[in-house]
């Protein structure tokens, strides 16, 4: 019988280590989304790490901005963006303050509230699919912009925390490129999944979008 997942809040110095570090360390752990009707749990199992202004692929290779502030610290909160127009997504931020890095939460199971989840992804066929990418991530945990900046470390308080879970050995962690990201950080190597997970997401090489003409 294997132990149940430990409902211990992580504390700030999980996050403040290097991203190469935190980003596979993060698969197994429990990401708590307090909402107004009551909370939904995920257990993460798919992310990608950003190395800031280290990193072609990041948000924050170009500096700081009113958008990406939060990704320059502390530790321990919440980034939220918009993106194509349509969708948010949420990163952890990690390291020292004024060191941009986080790991983009890609996939996960929902473990408690999948029925506030389905109500918000409407088109997933299954509950593996609930939050299977991290549009539909975002969505199933009713995340958007105004949780930017959150701190994960506040206690029950706070509408996002993270618990210790179960964390994944390492030879149940699989290692690839990003998915979706062009340019000099394509072939980067900071996608972690557990292997075989039926919520992981599929690898899509990046694709340039079309200007209309």
């Amino acid at each position: 019988m294997s132990a149940r997942p430990d409902r211990t809040p992580l504390p700030r110095s999980f996050y403040d280590r290097p991203v190469l570090t935190v980003a596979p360390d993060l698969l197994g752990r429990v990401l708590v989304r307090r909402t107004p009707d009551g909370p939904i749990e995920l257990r993460i199992t798919e992310v990608e790490a950003y190395e800031g202004e280290a990193d072609p692929g990041s948000h924050a290779y170009r500096g700081r901005t009113a958008r990406n502030a939060s990704m320059f610290g502390p530790p321990g909160h919440a980034y939220v963006y918009f993106i194509y127009g349509m969708w948010f997504s949420v990163n952890l931020v990690c390291g020292p303050v004024g060191q941009a890095s986080g790991v983009l939460l890609r996939a996960g199971e929902i473990t408690v509230g999948a029925e506030l989840a389905r109500k918000r992804r409407l088109s997933a066929r299954r509950d593996a699919e609930l939050a299977k990418g991290p549009a539909r991530l975002a969505t199933a945990l009713d995340i958007d912009r105004s949780l930017d900046g959150t701190d994960l470390c506040a206690g029950p308080s706070s509408p996002l925390s993270l618990l210790a879970g179960t964390a994944t050995p390492s030879d149940q962690v699989s290692v690839g490129p990003r998915t979706g990201v062009g340019g000099d950080g394509a072939h980067h190597p900071y996608r972690y999944w557990i292997t075989h997970d039926p919520t992981v997401s599929p690898y899509r090489a990046h694709a340039p979008r079309r200007r209309s003409t």
